[in-house]
């Protein structure tokens, strides 16, 4: 089954980390951000994936091409006229009487997709949510979608569609886009992939929901580091390194070296990376970065910077240096 998966966004709320990477190659948990997603597409059997890119696009290629041996297709998207437009952009690599999975790139999530795969009719991942005014919800009764609405200025239902869509056929979809973009029927300004399902549900295509409990949003320094913590509970990774204080979880990859410092709980520590005489923890150190005489929390250091001196909380990028000594 083919996923189709977008990554084109630029990562704004991310820099100045997103200056020099795309959003979905950050890393989280001793991974990239794409990279959880694509072990669990390919667990769940897909084997194909449509990768829709923009920003630094070469490095997600790179990136993919290296580590799975899956067939990509790779698009790119010139203008960012909303998510309805870039699965179009989709519609020649896509058989119109097959299944198709779409998942946005910047979420991590925790369900079992195998069932969702078998569905018998288009399904919905949706999370209940406090305010439903920052996502598309569905109005759902009796276990069917009734309605979406995207972004709605009145809340309709609190049950917000949190980015993974199963459709039956993608040939229905694909027609409902054209629809909108024929008509230029937007909202907001964008041609919007809830639209482009209302127009299915209105056709009579029916729709399910199916309840997305781990979702995992890394948009911003906060929740990168929140969601940081949450992947590294039962998933913890480090070798002993004498003379120093490992508080678990954490990740800190193999060829990593820690010289009398204290690291963690919730700390991911990149490749290459040069720990000494440090307390680190709540923070993600990306590779081939130098630490030094320093304590850290709830901080995001980039690859290849230097940090040597007093205590900090620091959000830095690629490259980076501050001292202090």
């Amino acid at each position: 089954m083919k996923a189709i998966i977008p990554v084109a966004g630029v990562g704004s709320r991310l820099r100045p980390h997103t200056f020099s990477h795309p959003k979905v190659l950050l890393n989280v948990a001793g991974k990239p951000i794409i990279g959880h997603i694509m072990d669990k597409l390919i667990a769940a059997g897909i084997d194909e994936a449509i990768v829709i890119v923009g920003y630094l696009g070469e490095m997600v290629e790179e990136w993919l091409r290296g580590h799975y041996s899956i067939k990509f297709t790779f698009v790119t998207q010139t203008e960012l006229l909303g998510l309805a437009h870039a699965i179009w952009m989709c519609k020649p690599y896509v058989n119109g009487g097959e299944p198709l999975f779409i998942i946005l790139g910047d979420t991590i999530f925790d369900v079992e997709l195998e069932p969702v795969l078998q569905s018998r009719c288009s399904t919905l991942g949706v999370k209940e949510v406090e305010d439903p005014r920052r996502f598309g919800v569905a109005v759902t009764e009796g276990g069917r979608i009734l309605k979406l609405v995207e972004k709605p200025d009145t809340p309709v239902s609190n049950l917000a569609i949190v980015g993974l869509y199963f459709l039956k056929k993608a040939g229905s979809l694909f027609a409902s886009i054209d629809h909108l973009i024929d008509n230029e029927i937007k909202t907001k300004g964008e041609f919007q992939l809830t639209d482009a399902l209302q127009n299915m549900i209105e056709l009579g295509e029916e729709f399910t929901t199916f309840p997305v409990h781990g979702w995992y949003d890394c948009g911003k320094p906060e929740t990168l580091l929140s969601t940081n913590k949450i992947l590294l509970q039962g998933n913890s990774s480090s070798l002993p390194y004498p003379g120093s204080i490992i508080n678990e979880p954490v990740f800190i990859a193999e060829n990593a070296t820690i010289e009398n410092s204290i690291i963690g709980p919730n700390a991911t520590i990149g490749e290459h990376t040069v720990i000494r005489d440090c307390m680190i923890k709540e923070s993600i150190v990306g590779s081939n970065t130098q630490i030094h005489q320093i304590a850290l929390e709830h901080s995001i250091v980039g690859d290849s910077a230097t940090i040597i001196g007093t205590p900090h909380t620091i959000n830095i990028g690629d490259f980076s240096e501050i001292r202090t000594e």
